[in-house]
């Protein structure tokens, strides 16, 4: 008489990911996959996602529904806060609804994910949170919003390496700068004069892609990269050199 064994499934470690059903957000799901994480992706349109999670993010009630949801399957110990939205407007025109809908989507959610999911990291003794800022926190014009919640991104980056590096929790954002998405493609046709500048003033001539950012992500959700905490990296092509301080 022969006998089996069987086998247990190893979990994988899963990676919460706001924002992460198109863009830069599809590409850092699909290379948290390709690394053997299990991504929970929450975001508003997630039909084509399986197992994802809907919710209006920009509303705190829901953002609270969805992480609860998310973490019903145990403490989640990374997180990449990519959510965003960009409202441009010039500075005399930008909407107090405008800044509002930014700072809370951009900004606000960063910060209801991370105290959500932080007892857990807490408790493990281990955690990784990605910011996804931009390279508009250096200036930008038309983004008075959105430059303003990116550079705030970057300032709770800093603090929070700060605070929870003591609990092996470490805290990094990332800085694109022009990424070939279908909104950066809508917005720029790829033979369109504005769009052949944007490409020239990038020291590498091309914009990025969203690979290109989650390639960036990998790195900073990886275990062995617990000595790099309160940075910022810009994706930008070199676009930020000579703007950036050193």
């Amino acid at each position: 008489m022969t006998s089996s064994t069987h086998t247990p499934a190893v979990s994988r470690p899963r990676v919460l990911i706001t924002g992460g059903g198109a863009g830069i957000g599809a590409a850092a799901a699909q290379r948290c996959r390709d690394d053997g994480y299990e991504p929970i992706i929450i975001d508003r349109v997630v039909e084509h996602i399986p197992g994802a999670i809907q919710a209006d993010l920009s509303d705190i009630q829901d953002t609270a529904r969805a992480l609860n949801e998310a973490l019903r399957g145990g403490p989640i110990t990374r997180l990449i806060n990519n959510v965003g939205v960009v409202v441009p407007n010039d500075a005399a025109s930008q909407t107090l609804a405008e800044f509002d809908l930014a700072m809370s989507l951009n900004l606000r959610c960063a910060l209801q994910c991370m105290q959500a999911l932080l007892p857990g990291m807490q408790a493990a003794g281990f955690g990784r949170i990605v910011n996804m800022s931009s390279r508009a926190a250096l200036g930008k014009d038309l983004r008075t919003a959105y430059a303003a919640s990116k550079a705030g991104l970057i300032g709770m980056t800093r603090v929070w390496a700060l605070e929870l590096g003591q609990y092996g929790i470490t805290a990094n954002a990332i800085g694109p700068g022009p990424i070939r998405t279908a909104l950066f493609d809508k917005a720029n046709p790829p033979d369109a004069p504005r769009t052949q500048k944007i490409i020239q003033s990038v020291p590498v001539k091309r914009v990025g892609t969203p690979e290109d950012v989650a390639h960036t992500v990998s790195y900073m959700l990886d275990e062995r990269s617990g000595f790099v905490t309160g940075q910022v990296l810009y994706v930008c092509g070199g676009m930020t050199v000579g703007v950036a301080s050193v």
